[in-house]
This record gives C-alpha cells, structure tokens and sequence, in this order.
C-alpha cells in the first residue's frame, strides 16, 4: 500500500481546530483573529470583516515573495470581499481568496502539505 499520511517538515503550522473566537494551531490555543503563516501565527489587530483594508495585510505584504496565496476565513459564512480589496495580486501583491473561516482552515492545510506559499488570514466563527 502507498501511505498518504501528509507529510510536514517539524515546526509547520497546522490548524487542528477552531471554534467560537478561537483557534488551536500546532498545540497553541489563539484567541482573536489570527494570521497563520507556515512558519509562524501573529494576532491579527483587525475588529471584523467590515473593517478590513488593505492595510489590514500589511503583515502579509511584508512576508512577499514569500506568500502567493492568502485565504481569508470570514468567520462563520462565507462573505464577498468588497471592492477595494478585489484589486487582485498587481495591487495587494497576492492572491486573496474569501471563504468561511472552517473552509479556509482546511484548506490552509491541504495547501500547506503540498508546499504552496499561502497564510491564512483567520476571523474566528
């Protein structure tokens, strides 16, 4: 038989669990919004989906080239991003991809054990 058990280098941050207003990350229980990184978590200092700007990715911005995809837990339902943040990668310099915050989960993981360069930007259900 072939084993498919995904395969992390030690260290790799993979989401194990969320739930109302948290998340647990690699043993570490987060609470608030999260930017989760391959190699890394931070607080993420945003209020909501409402309040989102770019400037809210400022801390992704700052891991370029290193990041090509972002996806964006929205928290419990999924939301459309608003125009100013659907300028695409030429202006934030990534791809943002919107979805509810378990789907996000999921796929961070996936995506992670396949070595893509992706954060997940996380509000917590």
């Amino acid at each position: 038989m072939t084993d498919v058990t995904p395969q992390v280098a030690a260290g790799t941050k993979l989401i194990q669990s969320y739930g109302p207003g948290r998340f647990a990350i690699d043993g570490v229980v987060y609470e608030g919004p999260v930017l989760v990184f391959a190699d890394r978590v931070e607080a993420w200092n945003v209020t909501g989906f409402a309040s989102l700007t770019a400037d809210s990715f400022a801390p992704v911005r700052a891991a370029i080239p290193t990041i090509e995809v972002v996806l964006l837990g929205c928290g419990p339902k999924q939301q459309f991003l608003p125009a100013h943040l659907r300028r695409g990668k030429q202006e934030l310099g990534f791809v943002l991809d919107a979805m509810e915050t378990g789907a996000a989960c999921r796929t961070f993981n996936v995506l992670l054990t396949e070595d893509r360069r992706v954060c997940a930007a996380l509000l917590p259900v």
